[in-house]
């Protein structure tokens, strides 16, 4: 159990997969302008980086490797993220159109937001059993929303507030990502 919860603590916290890892950086800076649409792909990407983590899991211990083609690994696992992502679109077009459209190209660009392939080779790489896997793919997952979140929340304040001309946009929000990624270093040395 104690395991389980280090392995939660150090995917959220301490190696989070945008401040410590930077994966994902084009999606966390694209969604992030509101919060509610951070919410929304956060949601979307711990659902594909969960499923596409324990299918690719199975795929590779019980096609890949008994096969003898454990270096098809990436090109399978790109196949099934877009098949994920595809399934996510046609559900969120069914059932919640208004986030569908806030996602917009967002949601398609999930099929090559490197945070799910990241996870998908990192779990194969270290030889984590599937409870494991799942359980850092949520973790991370849950990283990945909070970094999301955050920085969507800060960036809501910051558009209400008078900047210097040259630090509007994208000069400001990279300061803040650099400031949040800062405090995230704080947590190193959890779990040691």
């Amino acid at each position: 159990m104690v395991h389980y919860l280090l392995i939660v603590l150090t995917a959220i916290l301490v190696n989070n997969i945008v401040f410590a890892q930077f994966l994902g950086i084009c999606p966390f800076l694209g969604v992030s302008k509101k919060i509610d649409t951070a919410v929304g792909m956060a949601g979307a990407v711990a659902f594909v980086m969960t499923l596409a983590t324990l299918v690719t899991s199975l795929i590779y211990t019980l096609v890949l490797v008994p096969l003898g083609i454990k270096f098809l690994d990436t090109i399978a696992f790109i196949l099934v993220i877009a098949a994920l992502v595809q399934m996510v679109e046609i559900i969120l077009k069914k059932v919640s159109p208004a986030l569908y459209q806030a996602l917009g190209v967002y949601l398609p660009l999930i099929t090559t937001n490197c945070t799910i392939l990241g996870v998908a080779i990192y779990v194969i790489k270290q030889d984590m059993p599937l409870l494991e896997s799942v359980v850092y793919a949520i973790s991370t997952a849950l990283g990945y929303g909070l970094a999301l979140v955050l920085f969507a929340g800060i960036r809501e304040q910051l558009a209400m507030t008078k900047l210097p001309k040259g630090m509007e946009g994208t000069p400001v929000a990279l300061v803040v990502a650099g400031l949040l990624a800062l405090a995230f270093m704080g947590f190193s040395g959890v779990g040691q």
